[in-house]
């Protein structure tokens, strides 16, 4: 912990230091919680190490953060709509400890909460109506002068690339017990495909996406119960809205955990989806195409089908990018994301 007191030091942070909990928490950065003692009151804090294998580049990963919180708070004028970085005593937005790592720090929201997976239609309609204003509110920042940190994130045609070397390779000779799922998955490339190729060729408008809006990377205030703040903006970046509201689709509208075992506790909700969607839309719709709105339903399929793919992918080569519990974790986050489509697929025309 003698490291994290260091780290924690060198950002502009009032006040005597008095604790450090581990929050463990999420799959990709490593990350601490702290409270410190300021003129008798009491101010937490959240600490985060960046992934370098997975985010290169974390001085763009923040300069992306940094213009789009400052933005939103312009905008709202309200100080707790967005996450409040931290600036290091040197004034950059992280801190380089001796090993060369890069962390931040953010403001701790108080009184809020997250969810693994949607209790009820009130906060699927409060999720909705936070995402939709999250990208409202960032409708007029120009997507072109934000670092695109993970390039190709949600290009499908490069995720099946993955598999297909992933599949050739079976370098931790688990492709014998997955060739159902590996079928499914090569059967539907071209629908999944469709959404990130008209991106790419620019028939969808290209805006600022946050690129991971499932449902436990958005706060909810304990009080009413409405979305506050839209957290974890490392995938900031270029994209099309359709990238968030399929992430918010497959994560809010599934009735189990995405690393659920028992695939048949794993449904799509029709009455979460149209809570869901009124909530989204009441904020949306003002500024979305109408190609865009089409597509709304698809690009849940869509997100739920590249991270089958990518789950799967990572299984195959030895569990190298998400962090996992057990050896089959990502084969069950897999065969969830595949049973999510198939219930999806029965209930197409129903929603």
């Amino acid at each position: 912990m003698g490291n994290t007191e260091e780290i924690i030091g060198s950002f502009s942070i009032p006040g005597e230091l008095i604790s450090i909990k581990a929050n463990t928490h999420g799959h990709i950065n490593s990350t601490f919680i702290s409270t410190f003692s300021d003129g008798g009151k009491q101010v937490k804090y959240t600490h985060q190490r960046i992934n370098k294998s997975v985010f290169p580049h974390p001085d763009e990963v923040m300069e992306n953060i940094t213009a789009v919180t400052e933005h939103i708070r312009r905008k709202t004028g309200k100080e707790n709509s967005t996450l409040t970085v931290v600036p290091a005593r040197d004034g950059k937005p992280y801190s380089i400890d001796k090993d060369g790592e890069y962390w931040r720090t953010y403001i701790f929201i108080d009184d809020a909460a997250s969810y693994d997976r949607v209790p009820d239609e009130n906060i699927a309609y409060n999720l909705g109506k936070g995402i939709g204003d999250f990208q409202n509110t960032l409708s007029d920042f120009p997507s072109s002068s934000l670092r695109v940190v993970i390039p190709r994130f949600h290009d499908m045609g490069m995720r099946f690339e993955q598999l297909r070397t992933a599949v050739r390779n079976d370098s931790e000779k688990r492709l014998a017990s997955v060739e159902k799922e590996v079928s499914f998955l090569f059967d539907n490339e071209k629908r999944g495909s469709m959404i990130w190729n008209a991106y790419a060729d620019k028939t969808l408008p290209w805006r600022v996406t946050h690129n991971d809006t499932k449902i436990n990377n958005v706060l909810f205030s304990n009080t009413t119960g409405e979305a506050v703040c839209v957290i974890d903006l490392d995938t900031i970046m270029p994209g099309t809205a359709l990238f968030d509201t399929g992430d918010m689709i497959r994560t809010a509208c599934s009735t189990a955990d995405e690393d659920e075992k028992d695939t048949e506790k794993m449904e799509f909700s029709l009455p979460l989806y149209k809570a869901l969607i009124s909530g989204y839309m009441e904020e949306a719709h003002s500024f979305l195409t109408e190609d865009e709105k089409s597509l709304i339903k698809e690009s849940g399929r869509m997100m739920a089908q590249i991270m089958a793919v990518r789950f799967l992918t990572d299984y195959l080569q030895g569990d190298t990018y998400y962090r996992t519990e057990y050896p089959e974790h990502n084969l069950a986050r897999a065969r969830t994301q595949i049973k999510l489509i198939q219930s999806m697929d029965t209930r197409w025309r129903e929603f």
